[in-house]
This record gives C-alpha cells, sequence and structure tokens, in this order.
C-alpha cells in the first residue's frame, strides 16, 4: 500500500481548524456530492453538522477522506472493499510493506486485470450516482 503524501492547505488556517466541505473538496479534488454519498457508505466519517446541516471536517476526518480516496481512486478498492480494508487494524510500519512487496511474486495479468475491473466498477458506481444527484 503506498502512501499519499497529507493534504497540505493553504488557507492560512491552523492545521487544526475545521474545514467546509467545499474547502476539503477543493484541496482533495473531489466533488462534494461524492464526499456526501462517502458520509452515507462509511460510518466512520461523520463531519459536524451545524445549523442548516453545514459540514464542518476536523483533521481527523480529512485524513479518513484521505485514506478512503487512495483506496477507491488510486488503489482500485470497491467501496465495500475500502469499507473492509479501513475496518483492519494498520500494518505496523512502511518497511514491513517493502519487505512484503519484495517478497511478493510479480502481479499476473489475472490479478491486473482484477484492480482494472475494481477501478472501473468504482468509476461507473460514481457516474451513476452523479447522474442520479443531477
Amino acid at each position: 500500500m503506498t502512501e499519499l503524501a497529507p493534504i497540505q492547505f493553504t488557507d492560512g488556517k491552523d492545521a487544526g481548524a475545521l474545514r467546509t466541505i467545499g474547502e476539503v473538496a477543493k484541496a482533495l479534488g473531489i466533488r462534494q456530492h461524492v464526499l456526501r454519498y462517502w458520509e452515507e457508505q462509511f460510518a466512520m466519517l461523520r463531519p459536524l453538522k451545524r445549523s442548516g446541516g453545514r459540514r464542518y471536517y476536523r483533521p481527523e476526518d480529512i485524513t479518513l477522506v484521505e485514506r478512503i480516496d487512495r483506496l477507491v481512486h488510486h488503489e482500485g478498492y470497491t467501496l465495500k472493499g475500502a469499507m473492509k480494508a479501513l475496518q483492519e487494524p494498520e500494518r505496523v510500519s512502511a518497511a514491513t510493506d517493502a519487505q512484503q512487496v519484495a517478497a511478493s511474486p510479480p502481479l499476473s495479468a489475472m490479478s491486473v486485470n482484477f484492480a482494472m475491473r475494481a477501478r472501473l466498477i468504482s468509476l461507473r458506481a460514481t457516474l451513476v450516482n452523479a447522474l442520479h444527484e443531477a
């Protein structure tokens, strides 16, 4: 599993400040309706909601969104697979990850096809949801 660099906001706010859904969406390059959908799908993603239903994301919410984004959009997980991966305990260290990758056999054409298929299914679901929300 490759780690992406944590998002660095350039909005002048403190690192621990609450951020709106628009700020998070812009910083991560994820559309707001996708973030709302992920809230429905991932029970652990619960930003604060203030009057009028306005969402405010805490730093830990943003970290979780980054992890979901990495799993779904960069590693080809389905939403169900990403949910399962998030519920498993984190691996001990990046060194352990590197050892596992070095020891693993090269990817077969079948596993590459599976990852591509999972990614396409995820994209299709995102498009279908976007069309239904429009």
